[in-house]
């Protein structure tokens, strides 16, 4: 059933009271911000990139407050081992007896930082695959659903650090978002030192609850996808293939399907978040390099060259054009002018 009006509206000033909330923890990243809360309500999970101390565990804290979501931290290190993320069996007294009891991990909460996750081992990082995607865990054959809502928000360092793994593929292809954090410039700095004091986290009241959250998102569920719209993010995601754009020549793996449906999920999301009732082809713009970037390898050549994901999907979207020539005149009608 699709939403009216009114509902948007109303939804959208909620929304916009949790980006006021969280603009106050985070100061000059209005930006990350937005595409932080774009991400969650399309019930994606998120990973942060950037160099340590710009914020991106305030980030993920301002949301525990401000959502009263159960968050659980996850300290990434080397010697970390799969059951100290999802929880191992352990030998207890029961009234029938010693037996193996499952004894859940950190990974059993609504929302769970990892924090620099590309610290730990890629055997490590594997025990989120299951998690990230079908909201449980299986541990000695034995599946545990997780608590919903369930969201990772995972932060790491950049890669040439020392000390780090690059994520999996597989990985990578769970995270609705990468989001790069950048450094703040001196007037925000400036802001910061006025207003912050070092080791005292700043308050915030909560402002929405799990309940609420819950029902947005289904009501995200809800916005109408143009047919035209979804051509175009077909054409999109299948553009980052060899042989489908000129763009597609500096790439040597393409992006998933389910980048198509992450795009979908996102563009529904903004839409919801800017009080509109249908997605537009310039939601989908917005949110497409966060969501495609890291879902793409260049080729050596490219890399030589200097390119970066970020500027491949920034030329593919120049390259694609929004309406397919040979979609018909009255579907093209049908899509928002956004």
């Amino acid at each position: 059933m699709a939403l009216d009006e009114a509902v948007t509206q109303e939804r959208a000033k909620e929304i916009a009271k949790l980006r006021d909330a969280l603009n106050t923890i985070l100061f000059g990243q209005e930006t990350l911000v937005e595409l932080t809360l774009t991400g969650l309500l399309a019930r994606g999970h998120l990973l942060l990139e950037g160099l340590p101390g710009l914020g991106k565990t305030e980030l993920v804290k301002g949301l525990s407050k401000a959502l009263q979501l159960e968050t659980k931290r996850i300290q990434f290190t080397p010697d970390l081992l799969p059951g100290d993320i999802t929880g191992n069996p352990v030998l207890q007294e029961t009234p029938e007896g010693r037996k193996f009891v499952f004894q859940p991990g950190p990974l059993f909460a609504n929302l769970v930082l990892a924090d620099e996750i590309n610290r730990a081992s890629p055997k490590t990082q594997s025990a989120l695959l299951e998690a990230m995607q079908e909201r449980r865990v299986t541990v000695l054959g034995d599946t545990h659903t997780l608590p919903q809502p369930f969201f990772v928000l995972a932060t790491q360092n950049p890669i040439e650090l020392e000390g780090t793994y690059p994520l999996p593929e597989a990985q990578l292809d769970r995270f609705l978002f990468k989001l790069e954090v950048t450094r703040n410039n001196a007037a925000t700095l400036e802001r910061i030192v006025n207003q912050r004091e070092l080791g005292v986290e700043p308050e915030l009241e909560s402002v929405m609850d799990s309940a609420t959250l819950q029902a947005i998102m289904e009501d995200v569920r809800k916005i109408y996808l143009p047919d035209v719209v979804a051509n175009y993010i077909a054409r999109l995601v299948d553009g980052t293939h060899s042989g489908q754009s000129k763009t597609a020549e500096g790439i040597k793996f393409g992006a998933s399907p389910r980048a198509a449906l992450s795009l979908a999920s996102a563009a529904k999301a903004r839409a919801l978040m800017g009080g509109r009732i249908n997605a537009s082809f310039e939601d989908v713009k917005a949110v497409a390099v966060p969501v495609i970037q890291h879902r793409i390898i260049l080729e050596y050549n490219a890399r030589i060259d200097g390119k970066t994901n970020r500027q491949i999907v920034e030329e593919l979207l120049v390259e694609i054009p929004t309406q397919d020539l040979k979609t018909p005149a009255t579907l093209k009608q049908t899509a928002a002018a956004g």
